[in-house]
């Protein structure tokens, strides 16, 4: 008997949802992030940066069109097993990861389903 091919849909670039596991995973090399119920980005690898690092001041003086790091930082969440970014934030400072999704799983097994039948 063949085995079965898990249902992957893709949700983001970097980022699947594994609907028989019920759980995200990385899309470029399949490893598992957490449970699809919870925030993706707890079983990330995040880097905490300075907006400095990247946001170069345009001009010089006290205003110089790059972000301020007392009212901003820059998260980057990573694959913690081939280490593709997966997603980044702009974060006022001490302010917890954004759970951005929250996919209707059982509405995706029927939607998904429902196309294989077909």
């Amino acid at each position: 008997m063949a085995e079965q091919t898990p249902t992957k849909v893709q949700v983001a670039e970097y980022l699947d949802i594994n609907l028989d596991t019920e759980t995200w995973e990385c899309n470029k090399c399949g490893h598992g992030l957490g449970a699809a119920t919870q925030n993706y980005k707890e079983g990330c690898l995040i880097r905490d940066r300075s907006p400095e690092e990247i946001h170069q001041p345009i001009i010089e003086g006290e205003y110089t069109f790059a972000p301020d790091p007392g009212w901003c930082r820059i998260v980057e969440c990573y694959c913690p097993n081939c280490g593709v970014l997966i997603d980044t934030e702009y974060l006022p400072p001490g302010h917890p990861l954004t759970h951005d999704m929250e996919i209707d799983i059982e509405q995706l097994k029927a939607k998904h389903a429902g196309n294989e039948e077909k």
